[in-house]
């Protein structure tokens, strides 16, 4: 099953860092931008991890939590947010539960090699718990701030579902 813009995020559980497990419901009230990272403490995932770090504070003021996913383990997804300090959780989905509900298992090209990964990804799910916007294909670099800035649209009611 795959998740398209203006349809309610189905309601699954999310193994969070901290041992946690949480559903998007837990969050219901507050946009959530879901992130998508091929392999914790890379250099793109780590520097991405970063630069939503570093503007947490914009994104709290808009009420909204940053969850960041990837197929790693909890125990490395644990590794990754303390060596990090990440203020957000990250969620660990060894059992791509969650990746192919928005997709983003896809053919990549590694070393001459074809394999299937985590194409980086960024969604923005609203208040309610419906999608409102997805980046694909993510270029680290200037993403955060796009973000943001879709957020404080959303937060605007700027930001709709197609009609």
């Amino acid at each position: 099953m795959s998740i398209a813009i203006g349809d309610t995020v189905p309601d699954i559980p999310l193994l969070v860092t901290g041992g946690k497990t949480l559903r998007f419901s837990d969050y219901r009230g507050r946009p959530i931008v879901l992130y998508f990272y091929p392999k914790a403490s890379t250099p793109g995932c780590t520097q991405e991890g970063k630069d939503f770090a570093a503007a947490i504070h914009k994104f709290r003021r808009q009420s909204c939590v940053i969850l960041g996913a990837s197929r790693d383990s909890l125990k490395r997804q644990e590794n990754f947010k303390a060596k990090y300090a990440f203020p957000f959780d990250l969620i660990s989905d060894e059992d791509e539960v969650l990746c192919k509900t928005f997709d983003v298992i896809k053919l990549k090209n590694l070393y001459g090699k074809k394999v299937l990964g985590i194409e980086r990804s960024t969604f923005l799910i609203d208040a309610e718990g419906v999608l409102r916007k997805e980046w694909r294909k993510v270029k680290v670099k200037g993403h955060v701030d796009a973000v943001l800035e879709t957020v404080k649209s959303l937060n605007k009611g700027e930001v709709n579902s197609p009609s």
